[in-house]
């Protein structure tokens, strides 16, 4: 069977059980299921490095840093010494 694709499709044909793109490419049934299989696959991997990248993003809340000299906080804690 010989079908000349037109439309978007225009260059491509089917030869008996390939596909021929316009360069001389010919794929067949099982390699275009595994391309549409890898593409479904890389998206859903996407997808969810996107939805773990906004989880980290929320889940990472502000951070209040003090720094307090040593001295300061030891006499607060204990009290000071007469000298």
């Amino acid at each position: 069977m010989q079908v000349d694709l037109t439309g978007e499709w225009y260059g491509w044909k089917q030869r008996g059980r390939y596909l021929v793109s316009p360069e001389g490419d010919r794929l067949t049934l099982e390699r275009m299921k595994g391309i549409a299989w890898r593409l479904d696959m890389e998206a859903r991997l996407s997808a969810a490095r996107n939805r773990n990248a906004s989880r980290k993003a929320v889940s990472q809340g502000l951070v209040k840093v003090v720094v307090v000299d040593l001295a300061d906080w030891h006499a607060q804690r204990f009290g000071s010494r007469a000298g």
